[in-house]
């Protein structure tokens, strides 16, 4: 018990408290939030809840930078990234097995995470890092390997259904093969990751980030041997983490509807509202990627960003599949021409940025460009 308190913080348990407060009392003032709600507590319901998030935010932050300390990469950033994205998944099938028609969810969460992480977070990372050190060195080995799996992952979730789809929904006979390539291949890939490939995705220069060099207490340690010393540390923070976590997309759920109804008086597309939300269900991971680019671990933000897109297209894709095929929904991958257009760009821009031994600002302000263009397309 007195191990415990070492983890457990009063902060901690006030931002748990916080987060699941401010759902418990979302649910309560439902009935009075149903669209169209009075403007005013419309605007002070949507400040609130965001509030509430940047706190719960911040506290998944500082649980995930612990978890990294001790774990050290890429174990340290796959918990983070994992955690998150676990819970996206749970949140859009809810969405799906909810009332309604939802047949371009997933499509619509997924293009919208793509273009915030390879765009937006790793633009800002590499301007911020780059204005600051000039330039940041990367693991090309590791980086490579997550975009190898993002460009065959993206063309066979987006570009496949498209060409070859019925309506850009995948036919039954052409789902079933495609869950399995994604499984095996998202699986194949974390083996790998977590097994006799982990090296390929630690910092490159350790002598450029102090920060890195302490990540890890055990050293030359296994993993296995981390795990079992510091076992309760680990698993208390695991937990604090995913329960600080939880909060956020709930609530970023039930916000999903006040910001339609805001945005639908202010004219605003629709598809703002999912840019939105998933720019709120990975803040944490933002904020942590922000903070490591400002240490100079380059290769933790890789890790962070390209990481969470593979896990969310490899976990996401093949669940609204098998939740499309059980419920006989129909689910609708195919991208529009715009969408796929930007998703090819911005991987081949992933591509020349990281090819690169060091990078620096510059490749940060190209790929803000390119979300600037993504923003344009919501609008056009």
């Amino acid at each position: 018990m007195r191990n415990l308190t070492r983890f457990i913080t009063v902060s901690a348990l006030v931002r748990i408290a916080v987060g699941w407060g401010a759902f418990g009392a979302l649910l309560l003032a439902g009935p009075l939030l149903r669209p169209p709600a009075p403007a005013p507590l419309l605007v002070v319901a949507l400040v609130i809840i965001v509030a509430v998030i940047l706190v719960c935010a911040f506290g998944v932050v500082t649980q995930a930078e612990a978890l990294a300390r001790r774990l050290g990469d890429p174990y340290g950033s796959l918990v983070l990234t994992l955690s998150i994205v676990m819970i996206e998944v749970v949140l859009i099938s809810a969405v799906m097995l909810g009332p309604g028609e939802h047949t371009t969810i997933a499509r619509d969460s997924v293009m919208a995470v793509s273009m915030i992480i390879l765009n937006l977070v790793v633009g800002l990372a590499l301007l911020l890092g780059g204005i600051r050190y000039r330039r940041m060195a990367h693991n090309r080995t590791g980086t490579s390997a997550y975009l190898g799996m993002l460009i065959a992952l993206i063309a066979l979730a987006f570009g496949l259904p498209a060409v070859i789809g019925d309506g850009g929904a995948f036919t039954i006979a052409q789902a079933i093969p495609v869950v399995a390539m994604t499984v095996v291949l998202y699986g194949f890939f974390l083996y790998r990751q977590m097994g006799v490939q982990a090296g390929d995705f630690t910092e490159v220069d350790r002598a450029l980030t102090p920060t890195t060099a302490t990540t890890s207490e055990a050293g030359a340690d296994s993993i296995r041997d981390v795990l079992r010393e510091h076992r309760t540390e680990i698993l208390t923070r695991l937990v604090l983490l995913i329960t600080t976590a939880v909060p956020i997309v709930l609530l970023s759920h039930d916000m999903a509807t006040l910001l339609d109804d805001g945005l639908g008086r202010l004219g605003a597309p629709p598809a703002l509202a999912g840019v939105l939300i998933a720019a709120i269900v990975f803040l944490p991971e933002s904020i942590t990627a922000i903070r490591a680019a400002l240490g100079r671990e380059m290769q933790r933000v890789i890790n962070l960003c390209h990481g969470a897109l593979v896990s969310t297209v490899g976990l996401t894709i093949p669940a609204v599949l098998l939740i499309g095929m059980a419920t006989e929904q129909r689910v609708v991958l195919a991208e529009t021409p715009a969408n796929l257009l930007l998703l090819a760009v911005t991987l081949l821009l992933s591509v020349a940025t990281f090819a690169s031994k060091q990078v620096n600002s510059m490749h940060g302000a190209a790929h803000l460009a390119l979300f600037a263009a993504y923003t344009i397309v919501l609008f056009a």
